[in-house]
């Protein structure tokens, strides 16, 4: 086994993802030829579609589409060429319109396109260990202008808070209505989002004075789990390999990029933080934090945090979820679910 591969074991705790679609005749005319396609493609390959044509027809010409964008075009039958390096990783979906006769005839066909970084296993140090709320249900946990803020979950049980971290007193809490699950939180251009899970609704308050300012309805089927930003657009994850890129202005959701290691998707990404240019991410029921290349989604380093659990005695001690970067001590700070204790650490190769 690789050893992004082994990597991704810590992540994952499952079999590896296998490969893409490889069905045939799913058209009556003309088919790709997938035949020489292997299970997987990289970023740095090409891909090279050609038609398989069963009935010998006259073919005039050919219209190549990747994604349902058009990408070229042919005379005749000649292969296309298509290079992937601008692709986002995930499955790709192949269309090619062939013309024949005045007629036209659809094949497609899906491809899968992983990630060729390795990642590193990076290392940690725990530099302070502080109080942390045994009732505290984590989903979000950032820091702004200096103040810790923590958001929770749990229905009729959901706020979010600025915290003194040192002693782990309440500064100030607002509490979301009973109806709401609350999940992650992230401050930019002076407000606070703050996503819920299941009930498609977020909400925004005034930075300063934690008061609400208005609410908005996701405008995709997806859930809210965590969140981040880099100060221009907000990132979500919604409990898949997804992460998701929100305008903030207007809150729609104007991108994604699917999240690899490997051959591996990395499903059910939790609490997000932003740390200098890269995502760090945690992954649900993992006790280890992924560190993602928001622009492909490829996994670029693995923090395995599963030693700190020799440190939580709470018998309801749940997932470690919580990611909160002190620019001023360029710390990390970390926590998870019902733990009795955040944990102040440095990172490294």
């Amino acid at each position: 086994m690789k050893k992004h591969n082994f990597l991704a074991v810590i992540l994952l705790g499952t079999t590896l993802i296998g490969c893409g679609d490889k069905n045939k005749g799913e058209n009556s005319l003309f088919n790709i030829d997938d035949s020489a396609f292997p299970a997987h493609f990289l970023p740095q390959e090409a891909v090279s579609i050609g038609i398989s044509n069963p009935n010998s027809k006259e073919i005039d010409s050919v219209a190549y589409f990747v994604n349902d964008k058009k990408v070229g075009s042919k005379k005749g039958n000649e292969k296309f060429k298509f290079e992937l390096k601008d692709q986002r990783l995930g499955y790709q979906y192949l269309k090619a319109t062939v013309y024949f006769g005045g007629n036209s005839s659809d094949a497609t066909k899906r491809i899968e396109l992983i990630s060729s970084v390795e990642p590193k296993l990076l290392n940690y140090k725990v530099v302070n260990t502080y109080p942390h709320d045994t009732k505290a249900f984590t989903e979000g946990l950032e820091f702004y202008d200096g103040v810790l803020y923590e958001s929770t979950g749990q229905k009729g049980d959901s706020y979010f808070r600025s915290v003194d971290y040192k002693t782990g007193k309440v500064i100030k809490q607002v509490d979301l209505p009973k109806e709401y699950f609350g999940e992650g939180i992230t401050f930019i251009n002076g407000k606070v989002f703050q996503l819920s899970w299941q009930e498609k609704t977020g909400f925004i308050y005034d930075a300063k004075t934690l008061k609400l300012e208005k609410t908005f309805t996701y405008d995709k089927e997806i859930e809210g789990w965590g969140m981040t930003n880099d100060g221009k657009y907000i990132y979500r994850s919604d409990g898949t390999e997804k992460i998701w890129k929100m305008d903030p202005e207007t809150q729609k959701l104007i991108d994604y990029i699917n999240v690899y290691s490997g051959t591996s998707k990395i499903k059910v990404l939790n609490e997000l933080e932003y740390i200098n240019g890269k995502i760090y991410a945690n992954v649900w029921q993992k006790d280890a934090i992924a560190v993602i290349n928001p622009t492909s989604g490829a996994v670029e380093g693995i923090l395995n945090l599963s030693g700190l659990r020799k440190f939580i005695k709470h018998p309801e001690a749940e997932v470690l979820n919580g990611i909160a970067y002190n620019p001023q001590t360029k710390t990390i700070f970390v926590t998870g679910k019902y733990w009795e204790k955040m944990f102040e650490i440095t990172v490294s190769e």
